[in-house]
């Protein structure tokens, strides 16, 4: 991924996306050509050296089943938006701007391990679940369904697991721009509700 120095992110910024990304694709080389998914992953920290994300595909779906061709790629991505030039304060003092896109993105690559094991996908479907129902007033449990249903459920999915070797992250949020520019990018995509990417900016922001 091209990646000029401003844009670099430190490993905590990249740790924290792959802990708290919803979906992500799951792209596998294979001799039939390029197969993706979008799934919900769980990131393992303290799987090997660089972590591990953890999933699951249907059964049917076929990926799991093809070879994969070298490393298997898994993308995350962040908060990202389209920034307008009229947010820049350069606007009015020269006018040489243009659009752009600001985005956060980690490209994991590793190897891909398939675990076709009710036990495995059991265990992972609760700490999925978990995670993604903390904070409710009422957070449903996997135990909330019947037993019986839940094998069935297991048993038509496989679980996936990209071992970790290499991450490649991008934090494109206008670090190269002057001061007052990233103070207007922040106020118009505040202005547009979009809190989210707007704290990515302030928090990427380098410091005066």
């Amino acid at each position: 991924m091209y990646t000029p120095a401003h844009f670099t992110a430190d490993e905590s910024a990249v740790r924290e996306l792959l802990a708290g990304h919803g979906a992500a694709d799951l792209v596998t080389a294979t001799a039939e050509g390029l197969v993706a998914t979008t799934l919900p992953l769980l990131f393992d920290p303290a799987a090997g050296p660089h972590g591990a994300l953890l999933g699951h595909l249907a059964r049917n779906n076929d990926q799991w089943r093809r070879p994969v061709l070298g490393e298997a790629l898994v993308i995350v991505r962040g908060p990202d938006a389209y920034v307008s030039p009229t947010w820049y304060a350069s606007k009015a003092e020269h006018g040489r701007v243009v659009p752009t896109w600001n985005y956060a993105v980690v490209h994991a690559y590793g190897e891909l391990v398939v675990h076709d094991d009710p036990a495995w996908t059991g265990d992972l479907v609760r700490r999925l679940t978990d995670r993604h129902e903390q904070g409710r007033a009422h957070p449903w449990s996997v135990d909330d369904a019947p037993a019986g249903y839940v094998a069935g459920q297991l048993r038509a999915i496989v679980g996936v697991e990209l071992r970790i070797s290499r991450v490649e992250a991008k934090w494109k949020l206008s670090q190269n721009r002057p001061p007052a520019d990233v103070d207007g990018v922040v106020s118009g995509l505040r202005a547009e509700n979009d809190h989210r990417t707007a704290d990515a900016v302030e928090q990427a922001r380098p410091v005066r």
